[in-house]
């Protein structure tokens, strides 16, 4: 092929060539240039919340998941008790880290086909006066849904309890506003919707809460109240930066602003999530969530109710064309997933569509198009 294959998937993401190209250069990972780079990342996403006045951002080494687990371990007193609003696989991964970390974990389940209900959390908080956090995914990218963030938010700050956000496949897409929402942390990632590279993750934290945080954490490498302190001491990492990382993601967030920031990239994603649902329609492939519940993010379909349809053949046909779908993440139904994010538009999710309609009939399974 003469171009990369384009990845329809919640993340690592399809990116620009100047994204790509601003990896080319080795940086020392304590030099003044490096530093300079750093501090204007942690500046300009503090700029998309809105968060100056009231957060801090503190990057951190690794993927998503390593940043949710430092918040969660960082912001969570060894006493806490956390309520996990689960609503897919993601946030059962939340759960499964805070019980991993000792602390003291509780779940609500909500169906894999609905958003979380702020109003049966507030009755919970009512009734169980030890709970001190609650966590919630923003979008739950195990079906697509989208989750209140904004009702979740105002619950938890009127029953004075913690709230820590998953926003990985949210951040920079979907609007969030530190000004009129309260929030204890916040965490996302390089490799997601602001359409950088994975291997960096970054938690915003309220600055209220900050000075508690101090010796919650039982790790030395994920301590985000030791990352930020040493950070705001030195301008430095405390361990090895991933430096092409960090200067990757500085590029990206300049196309992200030159682009119109997060209204322009959600108005993008949600033109690719109907294309591709529109698209994927008239094969006769039906999306799981009902519309009112979709992000404009991932999107799970039906797999074909056909005894040829096997999804690692269906993947390698889609592949061979040029483009990475997404297995299910469903227990009850067969599904796949079809990502609406990264460095991609209108046309690529039309090539997409005929890239699975031709994979279909490669397998030997009509469609509904004509």
């Amino acid at each position: 092929m003469d171009r990369d294959r384009i990845l329809l998937t919640p993340g690592p993401l399809t990116t620009t060539l100047r994204t790509k190209l601003a990896m080319l250069h080795d940086w020392g990972s304590w030099d003044a240039d490096f530093n300079a780079v750093t501090a204007g990342v942690r500046r300009r996403l503090l700029d998309i919340v809105h968060g100056h006045d009231t957060h801090v951002v503190v990057p951190l080494q690794g993927s998503g998941t390593f940043s949710v687990e430092a918040a969660v371990a960082t912001v969570v007193p060894r006493d806490g008790h956390v309520l996990v609003l689960d609503n897919g696989a993601y946030c059962k991964r939340a759960a499964r880290l805070t019980e991993l970390m000792g602390r003291r974990v509780s779940v609500m389940s909500f169906a894999e086909d609905e958003p979380v209900s702020a109003a049966a959390l507030d009755a919970r908080l009512k009734a169980v006066a030890s709970i001190t956090h609650v966590v919630m995914i923003h979008c739950e990218t195990g079906a697509g849904v989208l989750n209140p963030l904004a009702e979740v938010a105002a619950v938890c700050e009127r029953h004075g309890r913690g709230l820590i956000v998953d926003a990985m496949s949210s951040f920079a897409a979907l609007p969030i506003d530190a000004r009129s929402m309260r929030f204890d942390a916040l965490v996302a990632a390089s490799g997601k919707c602001l359409e950088g590279v994975p291997g960096m993750g970054f938690v915003f934290l309220r600055k209220a809460v900050l000075d508690a945080c101090a010796g919650n954490s039982q790790s030395l490498a994920m301590d985000l109240h030791d990352q930020h302190a040493y950070m705001e001491k030195t301008g430095q990492w405390r361990f090895t930066p991933p430096t092409h990382v960090v200067v990757a993601l500085a590029e990206a967030i300049t196309q992200f602003e030159e682009e119109g920031g997060q209204p322009a990239r959600l108005a993008r994603y949600t033109d690719n999530c109907r294309t591709l649902v529109d698209g994927m329609s008239a094969l006769g492939l039906q999306p799981f969530l009902a519309p009112q519940h979709q992000a404009p993010i991932i999107v799970t379909f039906h797999a074909p109710a056909h005894p040829a349809y096997d999804f690692k053949r269906f993947y390698a046909e889609a592949k061979q064309r040029g483009f990475m779908l997404y297995p299910g993440k469903l227990t009850t139904v067969e599904t796949f997933r079809v990502g609406c994010i990264g460095a991609i538009g209108r046309q690529d999710l039309q090539q997409a569509v005929d890239a699975v309609a031709a994979s279909l009939r490669a397998l030997g399974i009509p469609t509904a198009a004509v």
